[in-house]
């Protein structure tokens, strides 16, 4: 008889079981082994947003960043308008501020110069202004344009150093429009000469 008993018990606890394997089964669902993607853990959407902060950061270009970036463009353009007076009719200091197109343009007119058998002496006296005329987004890069006043001396001079332009005692002043550009989404900081106007 009490053979009996034991097995009603183990029979409801059995059905207790099953029905709680049941409810939770609803409630809960099945893994199929297929789940889809995984959900994106906390970090990765914390990298996201940093990510994504810092990009509306560079692009953000507003006073301060704007003073900051013509701080380097009065570097750069002096950099630049000096290389022009290097006797070996090279590129070398202010390759790294020009992009591709420019570095070949500025290149091409030291050959000519070069095979002329000329050479330039130029002597930066300064900036007398720098401002910034526009800025605009381009695609994924920032562009700005800057009209620089500046003052030199300088000549042309042939093989024999006679002068062939310019003069070695008078200051010029010179008015140029240069853009610069800086892909925003690089983490290179440099910005490139992409035009010149004068």
């Amino acid at each position: 008889m009490n053979y009996s008993f034991e097995y009603i018990d183990i029979i409801l606890l059995a059905m207790i079981a099953g029905f709680i394997f049941l409810r939770l089964r609803g409630i809960l669902g099945k893994r199929t082994g297929f789940e889809g993607k995984n959900p994106k853990q906390f970090q990765d959407i914390l990298k996201e947003v940093h990510q994504e902060s810092n990009l509306k950061q560079k692009e953000n270009f507003d006073k301060k960043a704007q003073s900051e970036f013509l701080k380097g463009a009065k570097i750069a353009y002096e950099t630049i308008i000096t290389d022009f007076s290097d006797n070996d009719n090279k590129l070398i200091a202010s390759k790294p501020l020009l992009s591709k197109e420019i570095y070949e343009e500025f290149n091409k007119a030291l050959k000519d110069r070069s095979d002329r058998g000329h050479y330039a002496e130029i002597t930066f006296i300064g900036i007398k202004s720098a401002d910034i005329k526009e800025h605009k987004k381009m695609d994924k890069a920032l562009q700005v344009t800057v009209d620089f006043v500046s003052e030199i001396i300088t000549c042309i001079r042939d093989k024999e150093k006679k002068i062939v332009s310019g003069s070695p005692d008078k200051i010029k002043t010179i008015y140029d429009t240069w853009t610069f550009s800086r892909d925003m989404r690089s983490n290179n900081p440099n910005w490139f000469l992409v035009n010149t106007l004068n």
